[in-house]
């Protein structure tokens, strides 16, 4: 098909209102690489945690689990002002050399606190990449469609969750004698091989046409939306740039300064980032194995409890990457709005289902029941919640500071996601998984009134029109 000339006004509209073709969706995973490392790492360190050889107190286990959520807020931070300084497709090309190294040094690891600070690079890269991949896809996603190209952000993360635990289980079932030697070595090892990957065809990724403009870089933005098959001149390019640019002047709202309304937008999508996290997500995908092995030994062997726990766990994997199918199909139908809040109620039913399970009941439907509940949590959290975190975190921005917002907001996820973690080990030999799971479903009750009073619906509007909203929300 030949690339379709467009008027000067018309850039960023037809930008907008685009069909995604091949190359869209191409391109969308490439840029989400970063967020199937995440879910890689995830379940990794699930898998390998009953296996390492070194004896870890609560505190120090609880580091090695979420030392690298530290390093991602770290990484965060770091990212958004130099993407927006030197753009977003150079940072996640050296995301991924980062996560490559970590995994290597993890994998080489001669003591613990090798293997933490390895932990801590991985972060770095994952944080780096999960602050700038989806503004960079809200930057050329056709508005019609953001949603599920947005939301293929959790889906890598769901789906790097699944390969890890396949993986874990394919090396673990045959080779059970090595389990405390080669074979958490060559799990964590193996994430080096997709980054590498991402590493080497990052490099043909063209750069955001929306932060070329910005930067008065005309003639490379003719070249990315080439691209994407919008044939325009650098002339045509540099008008609508001007021309955004006096519409934004003429609201009061200088293009390159934080006004009210992002400063409002941004608090939203913190905290909805932090309810994401607190309200338990990670419990079953970062401590499943561990929590699970004691219902499963029964007095037999343990290292078959603790494998037959990572089986149980990859199960639940499963449903997490089918649910999130789900929402990629519904999230620009139904809306990020709907979607929140169904999410968030069935997250706390579900989640007192499990608690009963483990605080009346006993044998296997004990089991049962706390399979129920965190099955159904995680179906809720992928299909309401999960992917709705990232996609907001793209579109709720200006262009010209949507690195440095995007990046505060994964930086409010991953501290969260570090606390909570962190803690988790201290919170079960405290009061135990039941009470656990409890606070859990009240803070997703309080997250569902969060959601119906400050998340609007942002469904088939473009990012400029969003921004609106916000600005519009701040000033009455």
């Amino acid at each position: 098909m030949a690339p379709q000339q467009e008027s000067a006004a018309g850039v960023l509209d037809h930008l907008d209102t685009r069909v995604p073709t091949s190359f869209y969706w191409s391109l969308t995973l490439l840029a989400t690489v970063g967020g199937f490392l995440f879910g890689y790492d995830t379940a990794n360190i699930g898998s390998v945690v009953n296996f390492l050889p070194w004896n870890l107190g609560s505190l120090a286990l609880g580091y090695l689990v979420a030392g690298a959520s530290i390093g991602a807020a770290v990484g965060a931070l770091a990212a958004g002002p130099t993407s927006d300084r030197l753009g977003r497709k150079s940072l996640l090309v050296v995301d991924a050399a980062i996560y490559a190294l970590g995994a290597l040094l993890s994998a080489f690891a001669w003591d613990a606190w090798v293997l933490l600070v390895a932990r801590t690079l991985i972060g770095l890269a994952i944080g780096a990449d999960s602050a700038i991949a989806t503004a960079y896809i809200a930057e050329y996603a056709p508005k019609a469609r953001r949603g599920a190209l947005g939301i293929l952000q959790q889906w890598m993360i769901t789906v790097g969750i699944l390969i890890s635990y396949l993986i874990a289980l394919a090396v673990l079932i045959p080779l059970p004698q090595h389990v405390h030697s080669f074979d958490w070595r060559l799990l964590l090892g193996l994430g080096a091989v997709p980054a590498v990957f991402a590493l080497v065809l990052r490099t043909r990724m063209p750069e955001s046409p929306r932060w070329l403009m910005r930067q008065g870089r005309y003639d490379d933005a003719h070249d990315a939306l080439a691209k994407l098959d919008i044939d325009v001149s650098a002339e045509q390019i540099e008008r609508s740039a001007r021309e955004v640019d006096e519409r934004e002047s003429q609201a009061g709202r200088p293009a390159r300064n934080w006004t009210r309304g992002v400063k409002r937008a941004l608090i939203v999508v913190c905290v909805f980032f932090a309810f994401q996290q607190i309200t338990g997500i990670n419990l079953p995908f970062y401590y499943g194995p561990k929590l699970l092995q004691p219902y499963l030994q029964n007095g037999g062997d343990k290292v078959q409890a603790a494998v037959a726990a990572v089986a149980i766990t990859a199960g639940m994997s499963v449903v997490n990457v089918v649910a999130t199918y789900f929402a990629f199909k519904f999230i620009d139908r139904v809306g990020r709005r709907k979607l929140a809040l169904g999410g968030y109620a069935v997250m706390a039913v579900a989640m007192l289902i499990g608690a009963a399970g483990v605080a009346f009941t006993g044998g296997l439907t004990r089991i049962i029941l706390i399979m129920i509940g965190l099955n159904v949590f995680i179906a809720a959290f992928a299909i309401g919640v999960g992917g709705t975190g990232w996609l907001i975190q793209g579109e709720y921005f200006p262009t010209a500071v949507r690195g440095r917002a995007a990046a505060l907001g994964a930086a409010a996820d991953w501290i969260a996601n570090f606390a909570l973690i962190l803690l988790v080990p201290t919170m079960l030999n405290g009061f135990g998984l039941a009470w656990l799971m409890v606070l859990f479903a009240v803070l997703s009750a309080v997250a569902l009134l969060f959601v119906n009073s400050y998340i609007p619906e942002t469904k088939e509007l473009s990012v400029e029109e969003i921004t609106e909203i916000f600005e519009r929300q701040a000033a009455s």
